[in-house]
């Protein structure tokens, strides 16, 4: 009893799908925590402005 060739090239499709969907899924995991950072470094940055803002206008009694 033969197995049909249909068959091992449906299997074949099942396994390159999985595969493409973990790289796919690995490479929006890093893409997601670079912008994550990129965000994070923006928002400090932001943060140190307004404090440094902060202390000029204390410094010159505004």
């Amino acid at each position: 009893m033969a197995i049909p060739i249909w068959v091992y090239v449906v299997v074949i499709g099942i396994v390159i799908s999985a595969l493409m969907a973990i790289k796919t899924g690995r490479e929006e995991r890093e893409f997601e925590c670079e912008s994550i950072e990129k965000e994070g470094e923006i928002y400090m940055n932001r943060l140190e402005r307004e404090k440094e803002k902060r202390e000029g206008q204390k410094a010159t009694g505004i």
